[in-house]
């Protein structure tokens, strides 16, 4: 073997092994003898989602409403307690001037959740006419012991058990 080869591969293999103690140190701070439980009902999060960067803003009033044409909708549900709630959305805008909105509604007595999704424009803004397309993912929180079924722009996206 030629002696470049012979050091490129002693060099290759001492790179990938761990430090002297790397492993030990990890192992040492893990203990067997702590108990995972549930919290406590008092600690568990409100029913509230995180912020929207979606929501409706206050200066949308100035601007012409418009569609956003959903093309996928989709449910993400975390596995943790209590469960957490996150929609997928993509599609397309109309142009790149045209802001994507999502507005969640609170679940209603039949624990429908409505969400609208629609986008805003100024309507004086000169902009190219091709379409944007775009591709969001709005957190809508925890929600109390239930079946929920989740509609965007009246068509159901999904439902989830909590």
């Amino acid at each position: 073997m030629k002696p470049g080869i012979f050091l490129l591969l002693i060099l290759l293999v001492t790179s990938c092994t761990p430090a002297a103690g790397a492993t030990q140190d990890v192992v040492s701070t893990l203990s067997p003898d702590i108990a995972v439980t549930s919290p406590p009902e008092q600690t568990i999060p409100a029913d509230q989602p995180m912020e929207n960067p979606f929501a409706p803003k206050p200066d949308d009033a100035s601007l012409s409403r418009g569609n956003a044409f959903t093309q996928e909708a989709s449910l993400v549900i975390r596995e943790s307690y209590p469960p957490q709630i996150s929609l997928n959305l993509a599609g397309d805008l109309p142009t790149p001037c045209y802001q994507l909105r999502v507005q969640i509604g609170k679940p209603g007595s039949d624990n429908r959740i409505n969400i609208d999704v629609y986008s805003v424009v100024d309507p004086d803004r000169m902009c190219t006419q091709v379409i944007k397309p775009f591709e969001a993912s709005v957190d809508l929180g925890t929600f109390p012991q239930g079946h929920y079924s989740v509609y965007v722009n009246g068509e159901l996206a999904g439902e989830f058990d909590s």
